[in-house]
């Protein structure tokens, strides 16, 4: 059976969306290689799962449900283009998490933990909520430029959203980059367990 690449996350708001597109549009002006992020799949990922066996989503639904289930909705502000590793060599550009990362972290800390006890990979880095804008192409021209650009936007306001919700998601590549189909949604209720 073919699995399912699967990843958890806060999908990101219209107003937040359209936010992280101007600055996009502002970023393109570098001549570096960039595979910018459509929109209409803009999210801060929770939990990357990877390959998963489609018999094995409602365990992963259900466990995440469970998680979630004592995280109140909160605020979350979108705020400072960033880039991973640095801005010397951008390999993802992203808007990091302003007031309410705290809160996203407590999100995500209880997903790490109930999808471990399903034999899902801790994450060994730290959690850093992000909105990936885009994947720069390594060694292209342009770079230093690109990297320039993103220092000049590192106060940049995308806004605040309320975060109600966390997705599983599934992501199917194809040519015109990933298509994501929500396979679950958990409301945040802030009930304890």
């Amino acid at each position: 059976m073919k699995k399912t690449r699967t990843f958890v996350a806060v999908e990101a708001s219209p107003a937040i969306r359209h936010a992280a597109q101007r600055l996009i549009d502002s970023l393109r002006a570098a001549p570096a290689q960039v595979k910018w992020v459509a929109p209409e799949n803009m999210h801060v990922t929770l939990k990357f799962l990877g390959d998963v066996d489609p018999r094995e989503i409602h365990n992963v639904c259900r466990v995440i449900e469970d998680a979630a289930a004592g995280v109140e909705p909160f605020e979350l502000e979108i705020r400072g283009a960033g880039a991973f590793p640095n801005l010397r060599r951008p390999g993802t550009v992203w808007l990091g998490a302003g007031q309410g990362a705290e809160q996203l972290a407590a999100l995500a800390r209880p997903i790490e933990k109930a999808l471990q006890r399903l034999g899902f990979r801790r994450e060994p880095r730290r959690f850093h909520g992000h909105l990936t804008l885009g994947r720069v192409r390594r060694g292209g021209p342009g770079v230093g430029e690109l990297g320039e650009l993103i220092r000049q936007h590192a106060d940049y306001q995308a806004g605040r959203m309320k975060v109600r919700q966390a997705t599983v998601f599934s992501s199917r590549l194809g040519p015109e980059g990933p298509t994501y189909e929500a396979l679950g949604n958990t409301k945040l209720a802030g009930k304890s367990g």
